[in-house]
């Protein structure tokens, strides 16, 4: 049977440059690959087709070679000098590396290099420290460098061995079938060490297990949730990696007095039944300190009074939210007879003319009536 043409089996043409064939070949051999269609013989001759053209087509002078004599001129048995374009050295890093970003090992590759996990860490403020800002000290679980190994992880005056199973290079290859897989080798775990005879104090870890302080600078302004992050604080990596991050979190504790909203903080302003009649001022505080309100005579539970630049502080600019107080008429109680005596008079002089002294009212029972026809 007359072999297909190489271009037409990944199906660029005669000029394709490098990476248009490199494009061409993965997006093909994700498409055909055995794992993929495991029971597709006409998918898996598919894949070894596309195999054998990009292994040509990949290599500078065995496509000089096929573009002058054709096949013949890469297949070893014509004598023409070409490499072979057999399956059994197939390495699935070649290809899955690029797509995936795995790293590979063996022939002279490096051991597996991970990066530490990142930490978090909860922390409980008041709302008058998140406001301000403040520094605090944290104490959390942490590794450091075994101080009898130093590190080796091997008992002192021995020194850990190359892995037998992957030679030192952390990863090992799986044949199976016509091509073959790399993974982290099971015996070192990528470190490309065994460690025969462990020090007595990590266990051939390397590392013990301790604490450390930080400091924690909460900038003003933050908020429920919001994260500070210390770099290289989280766990340490392996292999050499970097350390990761440490997140710090922050709760608010809930206030006595305020809720907050953003940068604007809100709280109840509870007035007098003279004062919200008859008008005044009261003191209100705030997280500076107290305030004076002018209250509007005839103010009605619920009215909001605006206490600008009386909020917290935005975390990310200058801009500082606003203090608002929500008034509550407050009900007199523990009465003596003289005050009873005085509100009964004032209550028959009120009814002489309802809809002007209790307007709302006036209004809720012509609703009724309307209601009920």
């Amino acid at each position: 049977m007359a072999k297909k043409d190489f271009y037409e089996v990944l199906g660029v043409n005669r000029d394709a440059s490098d990476d248009d064939i490199k494009k061409a070949y993965r997006k093909l051999a994700m498409k055909y690959h055995p794992d993929r269609n495991p029971d597709s013989k006409d998918a898996e001759e598919k894949f070894k087709e596309i195999k054998a053209a990009y292994e040509i087509l990949s290599d500078g002078q065995k496509r000089a070679a096929y573009d002058q004599y054709g096949h013949a001129g890469v297949d070893p048995q014509a004598g023409m000098g070409g490499g072979g374009a057999g399956f059994g050295g197939f390495d699935f890093g070649d290809i899955f590396s690029d797509i995936f970003g795995g790293q590979r090992g063996g022939g002279g590759g490096r051991s597996n290099v991970y990066r530490g996990s990142d930490l978090r860490y909860n922390m409980e403020i008041t709302l008058e420290e998140a406001a301000r800002g403040c520094e605090k000290q944290i104490r959390i679980p942490s590794h450091e460098n075994c101080d009898v190994c130093h590190g080796s992880g091997a008992k002192p005056g021995t020194q850990p061995k190359t892995c037998a199973t992957c030679g030192g290079h952390g990863q090992v290859r799986m044949s199976q079938g016509f091509f073959s897989i790399q993974q982290t080798c099971p015996t070192c775990h990528g470190s490309g060490k065994q460690i025969t005879d462990p020090c007595h104090k990590c266990h051939g870890a390397g590392q013990v297990k301790t604490h450390k302080t930080l400091n924690v600078k909460i900038p003003a302004g933050v908020d429920e949730g919001d994260r500070i992050r210390l770099s290289g604080e989280g766990e340490p990596g392996q292999n050499g990696g970097p350390a990761g991050d440490l997140f710090v979190v922050t709760h608010i504790k809930k206030h006595s007095v305020f809720e907050r909203d953003g940068m604007d903080l809100h709280c109840e302003m509870p007035i007098s039944f003279a004062t919200a009649a008859l008008g005044g001022e009261v003191e209100i505080p705030t997280l500076d300190g107290m305030v004076k309100v002018k209250i509007a005579a005839e103010t009605q539970s619920g009215k909001v009074y605006r206490v600008r630049g009386k909020g917290v502080k935005s975390v990310r600019g200058h801009d500082v939210g606003d203090l608002m107080c929500h008034v509550i008429v407050e009900t007199p109680v523990s009465l003596t007879e003289r005050q009873k005596e005085l509100l009964r008079e004032f209550e028959a002089i009120s009814q002489g003319d309802v809809a002007t002294h209790n307007p709302r009212a006036n209004s809720f029972m012509d609703k009724l009536k309307d209601f009920f026809g």
